[in-house]
């Protein structure tokens, strides 16, 4: 299944029927909270299985997973990938390993937050995107408010570390 940047691969509260396996491209996980706060809270790229909230057992979807640039996703019924996991017992460690995986991720991610400056955060998320982007700009991927809250600054810094890097 091959989706277009702007385009969902599933929504907030979706009952997720399917599980996806991430073949290529970049998707962008926000969450909207009933006081209208739009968050992005995760970014899922290349060899994930998602959600992940719903590898060992189904559960509404936390978010709303967007596509930031073309990408390729092979669905997978949930059913069947419950099924197999109760049938075969090495599925239990693939999913040990994918969740090892995302564990890391989020620890880098923790890593790149507590970095010194905002320049420096700014730094460390563009060379984490450049190994998935394939060279697209982040202003092309993730809107100034989403490059804040990945870094964990206001949009206006974000702005202006933008226009006078360094």
């Amino acid at each position: 299944m091959i989706l277009h940047k702007g385009e969902v691969l599933f929504r907030q509260g979706d009952a997720c029927q399917n599980l996806f396996q991430v073949k290529s491209g970049l998707f962008k996980v926000t969450r909207l909270h009933e006081n209208g706060n739009m968050v992005l809270f995760n970014l899922l790229y290349p060899g994930e299985t998602v959600p992940h909230h719903s590898l060992i057992s189904p559960k509404e979807a936390h978010g709303t997973a967007v596509a930031m640039m073309k990408s390729e996703v092979e669905l997978v019924p949930a059913a069947e990938w419950y099924r197999e996991l109760r049938e075969d017992p090495d599925k239990v460690m693939e999913i040990a390993l994918l969740l090892q995986e995302k564990v890391r991720f989020m620890q880098t991610r923790l890593d790149h937050l507590t970095v010194g400056t905002p320049g420096e955060r700014l730094d460390l998320l563009k060379r984490w995107l450049l190994e998935y982007s394939h060279g697209a700009e982040l202003t092309d991927l993730l809107t100034q408010e989403e490059i804040g809250q990945l870094i964990g600054v206001r949009r206006e810094t974000v702005n202006r570390l933008l226009r006078n890097p360094g």
